[in-house]
């Protein structure tokens, strides 16, 4: 099953793959109205998806994950390994394998049956990632409905980015601390820093990564530098400690990035 376009120059190249035909054939009619989108191949099983890929390269990989075989995840490993691995969604009826899903990069975890709003969003979030692909300077903008899968008491929710004042190093996880509460997940501060470098936020300290949307300002305490943020929905107003090799660059983010305004975002 393909849909190409007579000039797909900058449109995205995916693959649907589910076993289901229903599900599938449901993907690919919602895939079809995305207009960011400019082919559109199908795939029934892991094997077939494989053999899809290694005839024609694609941007994305839209992936459910109980599959005959190789499953989603497994795949979604094996394209990991690829030389430029396409972006992978996965598309589920299962909403406990979100943070694995993360673990291995995916850039959204989709659940069936399928909204439109979710699917445009993660059509977003791979074009985003993809302009970045060709920015490496930074130039592209994070894409801001970016979520991130906590577990809570069993149940995996997922956290809007927006929500987020600061994320602090808990040994080789973070705890994200909210508007709504902290959350703790399984994901190293350094990789949370590199995926928002662009969205808003600063390593202040080997500890901290912080909203800079929320900065009220500096203040020299002993012979250090804390920063202070401001208060947003649950969560309290906080001074943190800023290392001495980042004060020079969080002044430059906040005086001369037009886009940060001292605590009035």
């Amino acid at each position: 099953m393909t849909r190409a376009t007579g000039n797909s120059t900058g449109a995205l190249r995916v693959l649907a793959v589910d076993d289901e035909k229903p599900a599938l054939d449901e993907l690919v009619y919602l895939l079809r109205a995305r207009a960011e989108i400019g082919e559109i191949r199908a795939a029934g099983d892991a094997t077939s998806a494989l053999r899809v890929l290694r005839a024609h390269p694609v941007d994305a990989v839209f992936l459910d994950i109980n599959m005959p075989g190789l499953d989603g995840m497994e795949l979604a490993g094996i394209l990991s390994e690829f030389a430029n691995p396409p972006a992978v969604v996965f598309v589920t009826a299962h909403d406990d394998r979100a943070i694995a899903a993360f673990d291995l990069g995916a850039v959204d975890y989709l659940l069936k049956p399928l909204r439109e709003a979710r699917l445009a969003a993660a059509v977003r979030r791979i074009a985003v990632t993809r302009s970045a692909s060709h920015h490496p300077t930074g130039e592209a903008q994070a894409d801001p409905s970016e979520v991130v899968p906590v577990e809570l008491g069993g149940l995996t929710t997922l956290v809007p980015r927006s929500t987020v004042s600061w994320v602090e190093a808990d040994g080789d996880y973070a705890r994200l601390h909210t508007s709504g509460g902290s959350h703790l997940v399984r994901i190293p501060l350094s990789a949370l820093e590199s995926r928002w470098q662009n969205a808003g936020f600063l390593r202040v300290h080997r500890s901290y990564l912080v909203a800079l949307r929320l900065v009220t300002g500096l203040r020299t305490v002993g012979s250090g530098t804390v920063v202070c943020l401001r208060a947003e929905g649950n969560a309290v107003a906080v001074e943190l400690p800023v290392s001495r090799r980042q004060v020079r660059e969080l002044k430059q983010r906040l005086v001369h990035d037009p886009r940060q305004r001292w605590g009035n975002q």
